[in-house]
């Protein structure tokens, strides 16, 4: 029964993706589907990019765990400040201006906006580097759920991911992911709900569970009663800093604002905004919600031999083989989504910021499309092989990855980003500080993490300080460095007065 769900899965993903080989003819198809995306397709794109297997697998399980159920406001932070604000402050005016320079990426939005082959070359660097960690991690949460409940080995779900995600995305290119997001949305959305209900009924129910988390203790945590069945939990500073991380984060990534340049018209931003919002309060809120009751399964758990990655797991491993199979399409849905996204982004960007006009002159549209389809393969076999290596080395926590990926590129992009679309007076200089210190601070993080103060040896809390450090960075920079050519800035912001 669980294989024949999952054939019939994959064969719904590959038929769309080979229908929408008609819109992947050109650059501006194959990247943003003509800039015709509907509110649906694209807030169910933004979403199921947003949350994947690091979410349900890593991050609702070690932060469930760490916090208890207080790490709910997560889900509730990534629904209003990730999804609602996010659309609200970054989705009009990204759309209008990228249009207006003609940017299908966001180093093409950077080169043009500040007239800059330089800032276009880094942030394309930048990108391709820092997403690697992030896809790589992908693998490793659905691996974990797979051998679960196929008993499949790790390399073949590996496989089986890249080959059939490859394959709907060099068909048909992001309208092909736009169209499967939603279908995946709509798996994410009831798979959610229904797994929820059926881990509270195992213990009882609602009521019965929050009563058992209340009598959970751990002395090495907190000596308080009750405390991850409170409404912060027993470190509400180091939860801030998730929730800001996985919140705010997504205004400075690119796989996510490049949604916003995709949308088809005004109307359908606002109309995006609401359901992108719902879908995170569902699908996020969820996650963490669920995710916060796993020391009720404490004694099944050994953290120390099988990591915080195995939490989840372990929690629906007892569940029927229908819901099993549910949880398994749930995170595939997710993972995959997420993916894709990934892929797209960082292949375009390498294909149109990198290679066009510095190493390869005169690239026609069919050949840029070419290049970014083979792009794709290479992304994606890249990422594979690092998940490998990965899962057999010391990084083994889900979460570590995506922090440092996470962190680095919220922390170089957010800030330059979001001045660009609202400020006149930003740089060409404050943008390159911005891109620094965020990727620098992350790197170093990596590399020389005892050697920073204890608040910020955690990728989280680190990659926190360089997003909000660069919102001081680029005013600051900008003041103090030579305003940008009057002409330039007054032809990019007059598409708002359109």
């Amino acid at each position: 029964m669980k294989v024949v769900i999952l054939v019939l899965y994959f064969a719904l993903l590959v038929a769309i993706g080979l229908y929408c080989r008609k819109h992947a003819t050109d650059v501006n198809g194959f990247v943003l589907g003509g800039r015709s995306v509907g509110p649906w397709l694209t807030a169910f794109a933004y979403g199921t990019s947003y949350f994947s297997a690091v979410v349900f697998v890593g991050y609702a399980g070690q932060f469930g765990w760490k916090y208890g159920i207080a790490a709910t406001w997560a889900g509730i932070g990534n629904a209003i400040i990730g999804s609602l604000f996010a659309w609200m402050v970054l989705g009009r005016r990204t759309r209008l201006m990228s249009q207006h320079l003609e940017s299908a990426t966001m180093p093409q939005f950077f080169g043009r906006r500040f007239d800059s082959k330089g800032l276009k070359i880094g942030a394309s660097v930048i990108i391709f580097i820092f997403l690697i960690p992030y896809t790589a991690s992908l693998y490793n949460g659905l691996s974990r759920l797979f051998g679960m409940a196929f008993d499949i080995d790790y390399s073949v779900c590996i496989l089986l991911m890249a080959v059939l995600t490859a394959v709907y995305v060099i068909a048909g290119g992001y309208m092909a992911t736009a169209i499967n997001d939603f279908i995946q949305g709509m798996i994410m959305l009831v798979g959610i709900v229904a797994v929820i209900i059926a881990v509270l009924n195992s213990k009882g129910g609602l009521s019965a569970a929050l009563e058992g988390l209340a009598q959970v203790t751990d002395e090495t945590v907190s000596t308080t009663p009750g405390i991850f069945a409170s409404c912060f939990g027993p470190d509400p500073l180091n939860l801030l800093f998730v929730v800001l991380l996985t919140s705010l984060g997504t205004w400075g990534l690119p796989q996510m604002v490049q949604k916003f340049y995709a949308i088809k018209d005004e109307s359908a931003i606002r109309k995006g905004t609401i359901i992108s919002t719902l879908f995170a309060l569902v699908v996020a809120g969820g996650c963490y919600f669920l995710g916060g009751f796993g020391r009720l399964f404490s004694d099944q758990i050994d953290i120390a031999a099988g990591g915080y990655d195995s939490i989840i797991p372990t929690m629906l491993s007892t569940l029927s083989p229908f819901m099993i199979s549910l949880v398994v399409i749930l995170v595939l849905s997710a993972s995959m989504s997420t993916l894709s996204s990934l892929v797209i982004a960082s292949s375009s960007t390498l294909t149109i910021d990198f290679l066009k006009d510095n190493f390869i002159k005169n690239m026609s549209e069919k050949k840029q499309v070419i290049y970014i389809r083979v792009l794709i393969v290479v992304f994606i076999a890249i990422s594979a092989v690092l998940a490998l290596i990965q899962y057999k080395s010391a990084v083994t926590f889900i979460a570590q990855l995506m922090g440092i990926s996470w962190g680095a590129l919220a922390g170089a992009f957010l800030a330059p980003f979001l001045y660009s679309l609202y400020w006149k007076r930003t740089t060409k200089a404050a943008c390159w500080a911005s891109f620094l210190f965020g990727s620098l601070l992350m790197v170093y993080n990596m590399l020389f993490r005892s050697t920073l103060p204890a608040i910020i040896q955690s990728p989280i809390n680190c990659g926190v300080i360089a997003m909000l450090a660069g919102l001081i960075i680029v005013p600051v920079v900008s003041l103090i460095t030579p305003a940008p050519e009057k002409e330039l800035v007054e032809d990019a912001f007059s598409c708002y007065r359109k």
